[in-house]
């Protein structure tokens, strides 16, 4: 049975339901006192809450523009502007892939704008991030010298070695992380990560899940990449290898977890962009 939560009296929340819980947190639907919607995230104690702790120092610092606002945070609630209930894997049902994608670019764009504010400190920087991936390559490497994290490795050591467009970064952009509000498209859910801006664009492609006849084709790879580079003014081919190489890390989570199915899929996902990547000069 669960306990009833313990909102910060200076919220004044009149009635709340709970909409869901996952691994990291609780996310409760609330009204306030002015009948205005209001999202509440209590972020659960765990091993790796960091992520979920940085997200607010991203949004405290975003505020605005196409991210959702964080109105307080105390403890571990953040309450935050309601973002609707509208997702933008809905669009590519209602209407197709590629006006979601055109959507995205436009977000990722806003988001991605250059700003005068100097970055929270708080913030993980790109490189930390793939630590999981250069840890998987360093232990195939000794038995499987040609694994695809081997190759991906080398990307990630080449591209992150040499960032462009340094940017706050969500770090976690995806069709069901971008919402419809009565602002417009907004982003919720950020990670916060500090690097090159073509990594906000990577998850995209490997979105939505369990979908790889879409995900895996080359003429949407293809498309998705001329999309974000031109709202970035980035190359695709530099757009396509952020995809390649946080694939191979996410790819290494899974084998991390022992999620065999979903590292395959992971895998597929980042070579058949691999391929798409090796068309660009």
């Amino acid at each position: 049975m669960m306990i009833a939560p313990a909102f910060p009296q200076d919220w004044a929340i009149q009635e709340h339901a709970l909409l869901v819980e996952t691994f990291s947190s609780f996310i409760w639907k609330v009204r306030l006192l002015n009948d205005e919607i209001a999202i509440v995230k209590e972020i659960k104690i765990f091993d790796d809450d960091k992520d979920e702790l940085r997200g607010a120092h991203y949004l405290r610092w975003h505020n605005d523009g196409a991210c959702v606002r964080l109105l307080d945070f105390q403890d571990r609630q953040m309450l935050l502007e309601y973002a609707g209930d509208k997702t933008l894997k809905q669009v590519i049902t209602e209407q197709s892939d590629s006006d979601a994608t055109a959507i995205a670019a436009g977000v990722i764009k806003d988001l991605l704008a250059r700003s005068d504010k100097p970055a929270p400190t708080q913030l993980q920087p790109l490189r930390d991030r793939f630590q999981s991936l250069f840890e998987k390559a360093s232990s195939d490497y000794l038995i499987k010298p040609d694994s695809f994290y081997v190759k991906a490795a080398t990307m990630a050591e080449n591209l992150l070695g040499n960032q462009q467009n340094l940017r706050v970064l969500h770090g976690d952009i995806h069709h069901e992380n971008i919402m419809r509000s009565k602002r417009g498209w907004l982003v919720i859910d950020p990670k916060g990560l500090y690097g090159d801006m073509g990594f906000d664009t990577a998850n995209m492609f490997y979105n939505p899940l369990n979908q790889t006849d879409l995900t895996a084709d080359p003429a949407r790879i293809a498309n998705m990449a001329e999309s974000f580079a031109k709202a970035l003014n980035q190359s695709p081919r530099h757009i396509l290898d952020y995809a390649v190489i946080y694939g191979a890390l996410s790819a290494s989570w899974h084998a991390n977890d022992g999620n065999n199915a979903d590292e395959a899929e992971e895998l597929m996902v980042a070579s058949a962009i691999l391929d798409t990547s090796n068309h660009y000069f």
